[in-house]
């Protein structure tokens, strides 16, 4: 019998799985909001580049061309790339572009039986014999809806994207009041590189963020503009965006991507001589972060500007955080056509915002024409509404205080027949996002068995306490970057693939892995 697949998103992760269903001989429906594949990459401002070194950022079977040399290729070229992929293993006629989902609904057991499952899925089959899902999708060009039954669905909707996360204001003091425009990132991305320099051309400019977005955009508007109408950046929280990956001229994977660097963080599920390796290490690990911190300040003038962060890099690293900066930056920045201002809070008024500053009890004024928020997005909300079941709700996103309860960030161990794929971040998401997709694909074609729905939360809660231990304020961002390579043991180990990919003892210690480690051998 024909197993129909729905996957919800034709960004990176959305592509993977269609790509690794079509390889197994299911048959994928794949539903996509946007009229192009490639998820965030459709839509990004002129100046953005890849953040992570192309090596990191590429699919197993399909490098990059040897035509392209830079390192950190720009938005054009990692669109290219993609799009090539597609093409390359024909993904795009199993496509339905402009097309939403609406919502998608459990047919078969109660809650309350489910709730009693001993198993996933109530057999411990990836299919379980019981139940599909139904999903309500609408063609957004003509606005009609049709809905379908599916065996198994696959979100991949993304974190970064559709749902802006913008500030809220006590009355008075938000947007309403100010005379200029007021917009998010999302907005600004979406306008195209021509139309985006127009806008801010001979305006004043806010940015609010501190992340990439945030220094995209200020760079660019101090690019249109130079020091005759400066571009202020406001950030509450300050971050260890790097120069490059390569401090003090040392690799920056040499740091924290082999697995000597793992041995350095307390792991989940660790045992006695584990435990004891790593806060024997404590001081190497706090070395290696100030290692890094020191590199950053040296080439970035943060101390002139109050942008020292008040954590350390690895927590940076472990919550998956940290940026490159874009080229030129801080020489912007010297040269005053961008201001950055650090303030924990800030209000909108008549003619632009004014800061709050704690320690004075003043606000500063600083006139605007547009204000841009790069803030993020709710992405945690886009993942939570897609559910009609307000049981499944609660158990993808029930709690402030968890990260989104996942086995192997994968599953969730009381929703059957569905699996997450992209949500939960690392160092490189492509990169992540390919062995979860060979995972998935392996458990749903029977070549291993999960184990209980009790181990499985066990082993949830066990993850969501490391998370909790070295991100800090930021663990619900679901990171593994910290622990790369040990999570991606633990999804060989349950497709009876050897973890150790290197060959020799020294490259299996030291050497940086990446995706081409994981090609399939």
């Amino acid at each position: 019998m024909e197993r129909k697949v729905c996957i919800v998103g034709a960004g990176i992760s959305g592509l993977l799985a269609c790509k690794y269903a079509l390889a197994k001989g299911y048959h994928p429906l794949v539903f996509e909001s946007r009229s192009a594949i490639g998820g965030v990459w459709t839509q990004t401002v002129e100046t953005t580049k890849l953040q992570t070194p192309k090596p990191l950022f590429q699919f197993s079977d399909f490098p990059w061309p040897s035509s392209l040399e830079t390192l950190y290729p720009d938005k054009n070229q990692v669109y290219d790339y993609i799009k090539s992929y597609s093409n390359h293993f024909d993904l795009l006629k199993h496509v339905r572009f402009n097309t939403k989902v609406l919502s998608i609904k459990f047919e078969g057991p109660s809650h309350e039986e489910i709730q009693s499952w001993a198993l996933w899925g109530g057999n411990g089959e990836p299919f379980g014999n019981k139940g599909k899902w139904i999903v309500t999708i609408q063609d957004l060009l003509n606005q009609s809806t049709e809905v379908m039954h599916v065996d198994f669905v696959i979100l991949c909707v993304g974190r970064f994207s559709d749902l802006p996360n913008m500030p809220h204001f006590p009355s008075g003091k938000g947007a309403e009041v100010f005379e200029g425009k007021v917009m998010h990132s999302m907005d600004y991305s979406a306008l195209g590189d021509e139309t985006a320099r127009n806008l801010v051309k001979g305006k004043r400019v806010i940015v609010v963020g501190s992340q990439k977005s945030a220094l995209d955009i200020a760079m660019e508007c101090s690019i249109a503009n130079g020091v005759e109408h400066p571009c202020t950046l406001i950030c509450s929280t300050p971050h260890w965006n790097v120069p490059d990956h390569f401090p003090w001229g040392v690799p920056l994977t040499s740091l924290y991507l082999n697995r000597f660097a793992e041995l350095l963080l307390h792991k989940p599920r660790e045992g006695f001589f584990l435990s004891l390796l790593a806060t024997l290490l404590t001081p190497l690990r706090w070395g290696i972060s100030k290692f890094v911190e020191c590199d950053i300040k040296k080439r970035h003038p943060l101390k002139k500007f109050n942008m020292v962060p008040d954590h350390s890099f690895l927590q940076e690293v472990s919550s998956c955080m940290f940026s490159t900066v874009p080229q030129g930056f801080y020489d912007n920045v010297e040269k005053g056509s961008i201001l950055l201002k650090r303030s924990p809070a800030f209000s909108f008024c008549k003619e632009g915002v004014l800061l709050d500053d704690n320690s004075t009890k003043l606000a500063e004024s600083i006139k605007s024409d547009l204000v841009i928020f790069a803030t993020g997005f709710k992405g945690d909300q886009k993942l939570k509404h897609i559910f009609e079941s307000p049981k499944f709700k609660d158990y993808i996103f029930g709690s402030s205080n968890k990260t989104l309860s996942l086995y192997r960030e994968c599953i969730h161990p009381r929703i059957p027949q569905l699996a997450v794929i992209g949500f939960s971040e690392s160092i490189a998401n492509l990169y992540t996002s390919e062995i979860r997709c060979r995972w998935l694909f392996e458990l749903l074609d029977g070549k291993f068995k999960i184990p209980s729905i009790q181990e499985m939360e066990k082993d949830v809660l066990e993850w969501d306490k490391f998370m909790k231990r070295y991100s800090g304020k930021y663990y619900r961002g679901s990171c593994i970057g910290a622990l790369h390579i040990c999570y991606n043991d633990q999804l060989c180990k349950d497709m009876a693939l050897n973890p150790k990919r290197k060959k020799g003892i020294w490259a299996e210690l030291f050497e940086p892995y990446g995706p081409i480690d994981y090609a399939s051998h």
